[in-house]
């Protein structure tokens, strides 16, 4: 297989030798790199490495160059290499420029030249975002593949976990492909229990558990030991970041996640209000470096479901799905909430089959060229919007309220008004989804009335429910099911007859003493990723002074 190729592009002879050199020096074993003296020369090395079907990883371009600029070759060349990293080399004077640049050709960094020493200011920024393509890139498929049905809930669930566990896969719908049918058959697997996966080596997954499935790709399913100092539930923001400070200061971590690192926001197609990444990433992305950086410093993932915490003196147990338990002297509560359900008739015997919960970006593709419906006006909304705007024919959002200045950020609202083929229904709901193998059409009452949709897609982002039904009656939470932590426990003024502790609650500490509460399914919380990754941050001090105690 062809190493993918490093693209630098400079007029000045010398810096483009200098930047050639350093990219090798540290990336010549995994990647080949080329150069350019001018934007058009790069286009035309770009024309023939396309017709050789030869992948590119990354541009990396002067900015000042006669004839066209570095932002105007990286306007160009995105259309050729769209996945490709773009990074502009800017003197200082140019660094008005390169901002408006992440705009208008969607520069994912910009250096300031000189970059010495490169080990500082050059191959950390060049790492990561390597690291971002390699995410997204496909080479040439000799791996794991799924066979199954686009309007089946089990094909979906297994699809949505091996993306968002960043687990290469080719998908095969039974339906679309003959050839499908005749690779069943050749291997005597029977077509009507489906999702099929099959493996590299020739093994066989038929309708797999998720949990059978994460072993076998490689997925940690059980804990290595029997006590930890913190237990995290939960590898949403706010878990992720407690599993960071925690394993990064010393302390035995072990996060709990049935899933996939992120949490509901590890499904957010874009994130372009977090602090410190003014081209946005991906709820993914997002997910992916925070387990990276926890993994680097220690901590321990498992693929698991909580479903039970008991207390025992100073030791907390956490009751696993697969019979086992772990112990830790400290647990962080941050399981995240959930979409709250569709509640009309046809719904649930519908979903997986045309109605999904959350972004579900392993459909969008899927919807290339249909009408996709997207039901609520928040934030996560409005980024699924966007998102499938750029596979389907039409995306129309129906928003309950009178409009989305309410309920969403306004970058994003001038966003879905400058896409064309996003259209928004205010006044507009849901009130019964039809069909009987997929979804075929919803009915909708609006200003109007009442009136028949035809609908093989929607998505559902309608509010959130917390994840706290499997906790015992100990740990106190709202009427919502939001648990209560720190200040919120008092009641007319006095801590709760549970509390037997002389000294108060910690700021984040639930009902439950050493038990502690971050993100969004504490009650009161800010639902923003920002929020919940500080209280991952502050539990993890709150930790330490409860530890301090005994």
């Amino acid at each position: 297989m062809a190493r993918p190729i490093l693209l630098a592009v400079d007029d000045d002879v010398s810096v483009l030798e200098a930047i050639v050199q350093d990219l090798r020096r540290q990336y010549g074993a995994a990647y080949r790199v080329m150069r350019a003296a001018s934007g058009q020369a790069a286009l035309d090395t770009l024309a023939q490495l396309q017709t050789r079907e030869e992948p590119v990883a990354l541009f990396v371009s002067d900015q000042r160059m006669p004839g066209m600029t570095g932002v105007e070759f990286l306007e160009r060349a995105r259309v050729i290499y769209p996945d490709a990293r773009r990074v502009l080399l800017t003197a200082y004077a140019d660094t008005e420029a390169a901002i408006r640049a992440i705009n208008s050709a969607r520069i994912h960094y910009y250096l300031n030249k000189p970059w010495d020493p490169p080990e500082e200011k050059l191959y950390p920024v060049i790492t990561d975002l390597l690291e971002d393509w390699k995410v997204g890139y496909q080479p040439p498929f000799e791996g794991l593949r799924v066979i199954g049905h686009r309007w089946s809930l089990k094909d979906h669930k297994v699809r949505n976990f091996l993306s968002r566990n960043h687990v290469p896969y080719r998908w095969f719908d039974v339906a679309g492909e003959q050839d499908v049918l005749k690779l069943l058959t050749d291997r005597q697997l029977d077509p009507n229990r489906l999702p099929v996966v099959l493996f590299a080596d020739g093994s066989v997954l038929v309708d797999p558990e998720l949990e059978a499935l994460a072993a076998r790709v490689g997925l940690r399913t059980q804990a290595t030991q029997d006590f930890y100092d913190i237990v995290v539930v939960g590898a949403g923001p706010a878990g992720l970041a407690a599993a960071v400070y925690g394993a990064s200061e010393g302390l035995r971590t072990l996060v709990i996640e049935p899933e996939a690192p992120g949490g509901q926001a590890g499904s957010s197609s874009r994130i372009e209000n977090y602090l410190g990444f003014p081209s946005g990433l991906t709820g993914a992305e997002l997910g992916r470096r925070a387990h990276t950086q926890a993994s680097r410093f220690g901590a321990e993932f498992v693929v698991q479901r909580a479903i039970g915490l008991r207390i025992d003196g100073q030791y907390r147990f956490l009751a696993l799905a697969d019979g086992r338990e772990v112990s830790s002297h400290t647990v962080v509560l941050a399981p995240g909430v959930q979409y709250r359900k569709l509640d009309v008739p046809g719904a649930d015997r519908l979903t997986g089959r045309g109605i999904y919960y959350g972004a579900a970006l392993v459909e969008a593709v899927a919807c290339k060229g249909e009408d996709v419906l997207v039901v609520g006006g928040a934030n996560s909304a409005g980024q699924a919007a966007l998102y499938f705007a750029k596979f389907a024919n039409q995306v129309t959002m129906l928003v309950r309220g009178e409009g989305l200045s309410a309920t969403m950020s306004k970058y994003l609202i001038d966003e879905i008004a400058a896409t064309s083929n996003i259209v928004v229904e205010a006044r507009t709901q849901v009130v019964e989804a039809i069909g009987e193998e997929r979804l075929e059409a919803v009915r909708l009452r609006g200003p109007e009335g009442e009136s028949l949709r035809p609908a093989t897609s929607l998505f559902v982002f309608i509010g959130a429910a917390p994840v706290t039904a499997w906790l015992p009656s100990g740990v106190l939470r709202d009427d919502k099911g939001f648990l209560l932590a720190g200040p919120d426990l008092r009641s007319d003024g006095k801590w709760p007859a549970v509390w037997k502790e002389r000294r108060e609650p910690f700021l984040l500490e639930s009902s439950v003493p050493g038990v502690f509460v971050a993100g969004d399914v504490r009650h009161g919380s800010v639902k923003r990723v920002a929020s919940a990754v500080g209280e991952g941050s502050i539990a993890v001090q709150l930790v330490h002074q409860y530890l301090a105690g005994f």
